[in-house]
């Protein structure tokens, strides 16, 4: 097998805080090591403690790296995760940023600019707020990178609630293909379709990669 690669992917989206009580049910599948499980302890069921109904970014991201459903953490947490994933055998070491949710308001964090190989635009198709402002923090990202050709994937989460999906399938696409982007519809509750988005970003990734070595090849030659 070839010597792995280290790719480091950015997982953007808007961020939503409301006052809940999570369930039993959602309690229990909170992880200790990611989600900060001692928080939850000590404000079990307080009504003043903020936890987050999100468009799901994290939530695909921990099904993806964990193999589990979480759907309530904190908004203004970032985490950064590692998985390993071979791809048309050839083997990936992935830095995933997590990145704190964010809204139209946000000032974009330079950060988020600096030795990325590709980025992750989540929305859910349950909420017409969180696809308009994913076309605000696609902005500010072209604004913080430039020109540079750099790999974009759009992604409608919770494609499992139907009788809640307010955009369809048609307009992420058509979004997605304005920005010269990837697009997938998914949901956090399916481990599938989690493999599915990270396996697409990478591919879009080196396809990038490909066409860029081709061009310093063909510009050596000259």
């Amino acid at each position: 097998m070839p010597q792995s690669k280290s790719r480091k992917i950015a997982i953007l989206g808007y961020r939503s805080v409301d006052d809940c009580v999570p369930s039993v049910e959602n309690a229990s599948s909170w992880h200790s090591g990611v989600l900060h499980w001692h928080l939850f302890q000590n404000h079990p069921w307080n009504r003043n403690s903020q936890c987050l109904w999100t468009q799901g970014k994290s939530s695909l991201t921990i099904q993806f790296v964990e193999g589990q459903f979480v759907d309530s953490y904190d908004p203004t947490i970032e985490n950064t995760f590692t998985k390993l994933i071979t791809v048309n055998g050839q083997e990936y070491h992935l830095q995933l940023v997590d990145t704190a949710g964010q809204d139209e308001y946000s000032i974009f964090p330079q950060t988020y600019s600096i030795d990325i190989n590709g980025y992750i635009l989540v929305y859910s198709v349950t909420s017409i707020k969180s696809f308009e402002v994913i076309k605000v923090i696609h902005g500010k990202l072209l604004d913080m990178v430039g020109k540079v050709q750099i790999p974009i994937m759009l992604v409608g989460n919770k494609k499992d609630l139907h009788m809640e999906r307010v955009i369809s399938y048609e307009e992420g696409k058509a979004l997605a293909e304005s920005w010269n982007a990837a697009f997938l519809e998914s949901s956090a509750k399916e481990n599938q379709t989690a493999v599915d988005v990270f396996r697409r970003i990478i591919l879009e990734a080196e396809k990038i990669d490909g066409a860029a070595s081709q061009g310093k090849s063909s510009c050596s030659v000259m």
